[in-house]
């Protein structure tokens, strides 16, 4: 599991479909299903590790985005 597709496509199997309509959003639900897959014992501790680890890199990104867009606007 490398990218958020990849992640999308775990909740999907569990007929879990996530869009709130901001990615970071977006990101941060598919985070708390995760954990509630994990809290019922059908994502494995490997597949669930890998799925935080991409959740928490997109983050980072979504975050860096939003703080370099504001610094743009800011320093017009």
């Amino acid at each position: 599991m490398k990218t958020l597709y990849d992640v999308q496509q775990l909740l999907k199997k569990f007929g879990i479909y996530v869009y709130v309509g901001k990615r970071l959003w977006d990101i941060e639900v598919m985070a708390l299903e995760l954990d509630h897959l994990r809290k019922a014992r059908v994502v494995d501790d490997h597949t669930f590790v890998q799925a935080k680890v991409v959740l928490t890199h997109e983050h980072r990104l979504e975050e860096q985005r939003a703080r370099d867009k504001h610094q743009s606007i800011g320093g017009i």
